[in-house]
């Protein structure tokens, strides 16, 4: 498996920006998640960010949650999730970042879940409830089994936060654009050029901007602002929510290369 950072230095070494679309796992079905796995990964995603259906997806708005709530009415299990990145081993070339709360990692204990999700072949794990302070217990392992963790830095973080996340962060750093949920918004805010940077004045390492972005033009955007990578979810989960799984997976495929030929 390509390691998260390796990406990110090769996209650098030409001059391009990532798309990393999100999409939760075993919504509409497991089938239909591993083909837009597929999907994604030829239409231009450069990495792949893969959500893990929770109860209580505190930092998840309206669209994903709901998604996360079908999936888990079907039985969706992180094994069935994790399956579903093994099988993709050698068809994906684009990492896989395992999007999850930390309630599931605490329940198996870090060290099994981190080999769980290593042999399935998860480049990057992305927990958004687990706080800077705490993330150490996580960090240090995951680093030992070749597992980077990206750290979130929040729009109303002060400048020794950002500067603490962005020193830990493995793989890249993840701005939040807003402060909230995930969600579709009308337009990005411009505080996250400012944003930044703030992070570009700490830290050489990439800088992935998401929650919000829904289009080309936000995507466009956020890369002229100096992002390393755009992070596309609910946009993506509601073209897979509103039509038929055929349909869906043609919309999301769609979505993809709009937005991979507009950050070009």
């Amino acid at each position: 498996m390509t390691a998260v950072s390796e990406c990110f230095r090769s996209l650098r070494s030409q001059g391009n920006c990532a798309l990393i679309p999100f999409i939760t796992a075993g919504d509409p079905d497991l089938s239909t998640t591993a083909q837009a796995l597929r999907i994604l990964d030829r239409a231009g995603a450069d990495l792949i960010e893969l959500g893990v259906p929770y109860s209580d997806p505190l930092a998840d708005g309206p669209v994903i949650q709901a998604a996360a709530t079908r999936a888990l009415n079907r039985g969706v299990k992180l094994e069935d999730v994790l399956e579903i990145v093994k099988n993709a081993q050698g068809e994906v070339k684009a990492p896989i970042i395992l999007f999850t709360y930390y309630n599931p990692i605490y329940h198996r204990g870090i060290d099994v879940f981190l080999d769980q999700i290593k042999a399935a072949g998860v480049s990057g794990l992305v927990v958004p409830d687990l706080p800077l302070e705490e993330a150490e217990s996580l960090l240090q392992p995951a680093a030992a089994k070749g597992i980077e963790v990206i750290l979130l830095v929040a729009p109303t973080s002060p400048p020794e936060r950002i500067q603490a996340i962005a020193r830990q962060s493995q793989g890249f750093i993840y701005l939040v654009s807003v402060t909230g949920v995930t969600g579709m918004r009308k337009q990005v805010a411009t505080r996250v050029e400012e944003l930044l940077d703030s992070i570009r004045s700490v830290t050489d390492k990439p800088v992935g901007v998401g929650f919000g972005i829904s289009d080309a033009t936000q995507a466009l955007q956020v890369k002229n602002w100096g992002a390393d990578a755009v992070i596309v979810g609910s946009a993506m989960v509601k073209r897979l929510a509103d039509n038929s799984p055929g349909d869906g997976l043609k919309s999301l495929e769609e979505l993809c290369r709009s937005l991979k030929q507009a950050i070009r």
